[in-house]
C-alpha cells in the first residue's frame, strides 16, 4: 500500500506524530485484532479504542475468527465496543490494525485494508511489511499494548485503570510474565499498576485459571508429545499434536495454552504444538529457548511471529506437517 501519509519507516516518533494526527480528528474508527486474537490484540484495541470512544468518536472493535470473543478478554471490553466481524463496514473511514504482521493475519476482514479511507498499523512483529498509510512498527517492543501507550501519550491521555488494564492484559501475557522485560517495560508495568491495575485479578483467569477438563485434554496430549533429538542441528526439537477430539467442549485459551508445558523441554531448543483447526487444517505454534529463530522458520512456512515465538497455518497429515517442519529447521535457508 502506498505510504504517502506515513513518515520514514525508521523514524518512530515521526510514525507516531502521523497517527495522532488521524487518529485526533477521526469521528469514525474501526480497530482489528489478528485471528484467534491474543491478549496483546485485543487489549491493546480496546485500550485505544476506549479512549477515542471517550473522546466522542464512532468505535467497534473486531476480527475475524473465531465467531466468539475468548471468555478470558470478555472483562476487557468496559464499553460495548466489541462487535461481529458482520458488522465491520465493508470501507471503514480509518481502520487500525492491532498487532497483525501482516494482512493475512486478519484473516477475512483482511480486505478492508484496500477498501478503508486510512489505514494505521500498530504492531511489534519485525516481519510487518508496513501495510498501512501510517505504521507504526516498533520490533523493539515486547508486545503490541507498549506501541498503543507511546500512541495514547502522544493522544496525551492520562491513564485510568480501564485503560491501563487492557494495556497490562497485553504486556503480562506478550512478556511471559515479565520473563522477557527490559528495564523499561517494568517501570511502564509499575506505572499501570499505579493507575489501579490489580495485577492478580488481570494475570490469573488469562494464565492460570482452566477447566477441569483441561487436565484430561493435557494427559492425552502430553502422552502423546515425542522428543527429537537430533532436529535443528542437534539442539533438540519437542512436539505435539491437539486433534478436534482432544480439543472438544474446551475454550480456545485452553489449546493455546498447551505450547507453554510444552516448551519446558529442557533437552529441546525448539517446541512445537499442532492444533487441529479443522479435518487436516493445522495452526502450530512454534517457540524457541534462545538459539534458533522461529520467526525465520515460520516464515518459510507461510507464517511469522517473532525470534522466539512464531506460528504458522499448514494442511495435511500431522505426520507430513512435521515432516516439513523438521525439514526446514534442520535446513533454514
Amino acid at each position: 500500500m502506498s505510504n504517502d501519509l506515513s513518515a520514514p519507516a525508521a523514524d518512530l516518533a515521526a510514525d507516531l506524530s502521523a497517527a495522532v494526527r488521524v487518529l485526533s480528528t477521526a469521528t469514525d474508527v474501526t480497530l482489528l485484532a489478528h485471528v484467534n486474537p491474543d491478549a496483546d490484540a485485543l487489549g491493546s484495541a480496546l485500550a485505544l479504542g476506549l479512549v477515542l470512544h471517550r473522546r466522542g468518536a464512532v468505535v467497534r472493535v473486531s476480527f475475524g475468527a473465531p465467531d466468539e470473543v475468548p471468555e478470558t478478554l470478555r472483562e476487557l471490553d468496559v464499553a460495548g465496543l466489541l462487535v461481529p466481524a458482520a458488522e465491520v463496514p465493508a470501507a471503514p473511514p480509518v481502520l487500525v490494525a492491532l498487532d497483525a504482521g501482516s494482512v493475512g493475519r486478519l484473516g477475512p476482514l483482511g480486505d478492508r485494508v484496500s477498501t478503508a479511507g486510512v489505514v494505521v498499523v500498530l504492531d511489534h512483529h519485525v516481519s510487518n511489511p508496513r501495510f498501512g498509510h501510517v505504521n507504526v512498527v516498533d520490533d523493539r517492543a515486547e508486545a503490541t499494548a507498549l506501541v498503543v501507550l507511546r500512541l495514547l501519550d502522544e493522544l496525551g491521555v492520562e491513564l485510568d485503570e480501564p485503560v491501563a488494564r487492557c494495556i497490562y492484559a497485553g504486556l503480562v501475557t506478550d512478556t511471559r510474565s515479565f520473563r522477557h522485560a527490559s528495564a523499561a517495560t517494568h517501570e511502564v508495568a509499575a506505572r499501570l499498576l499505579a493507575a489501579g491495575v490489580d495485577a492478580e485479578a488481570v494475570a490469573r483467569p488469562l494464565m492460570d485459571s482452566h477447566p477441569f477438563g483441561y487436565l484430561a485434554m493435557l494427559a492425552r496430549v502430553l502422552d502423546r508429545a515425542r522428543l527429537e533429538r537430533d532436529v535443528a542441528g542437534g539442539l533438540g526439537l519437542v512436539h505435539a499434536v491437539v486433534t478436534l477430539e482432544d480439543a472438544a467442549g474446551l475454550r480456545p485459551e485452553e489449546v493455546e495454552s498447551v505450547v507453554d508445558l510444552v516448551r519446558t523441554t529442557a533437552e529441546a531448543e525448539v517446541a512445537a504444538v499442532l492444533k487441529e483447526l479443522r479435518p487436516s487444517h493445522w495452526s502450530v505454534s512454534l517457540r524457541a529457548v534462545s538459539r534458533v529463530d522461529v520467526s525465520r522458520v515460520a516464515r518459510l512456512l507461510g507464517g511469522g511471529g517473532h525470534r522466539l515465538a512464531a506460528g504458522f497455518t499448514a494442511t495435511g497429515t500431522a505426520d507430513e506437517v512435521l515432516t516439513n517442519l523438521r525439514t526446514t529447521l534442520n535446513h533454514p535457508h
